[in-house]
């Protein structure tokens, strides 16, 4: 077990009941639990994954399918709207001064 004795195993856990104390322990178990079957879980859902290149494979015949299937017919182009101009107003001349 590494090299590791009785006194060695001992002394570790005197060390990591005065790091933690005795109230948190328990918790700090319980993280470090956790964390064990969260890894885990995730290692096996990766060998359970399928292998890239069947990802690959299925990533090409769905784009093949894609590519052969005929696209839907073009609608005829509608014209753009046409804006009305606004009403022009009558130019304001204003009356001949008097004083020249």
């Amino acid at each position: 077990m590494l090299g590791l004795g009785p006194p060695e195993l001992i002394i570790i856990a005197i060390v990591i009941l005065a790091l933690f104390g005795y109230k948190k322990l328990p918790d700090a178990a319980r993280a470090v639990g956790r964390s064990a079957r969260i890894l885990k879980a995730e290692t096996k859902g990766l060998r359970d994954d399928p292998a890239p290149r069947d990802l690959e494979a299925k990533a090409e015949a769905e784009y093949r399918r894609e590519t052969t299937a005929t696209p839907p017919p073009a609608a005829a182009p509608t014209p753009p709207p046409v804006a009305e101009a606004p009403p022009q107003r009558p130019m304001h001349v204003p009356p001949p001064s008097e004083t020249r």
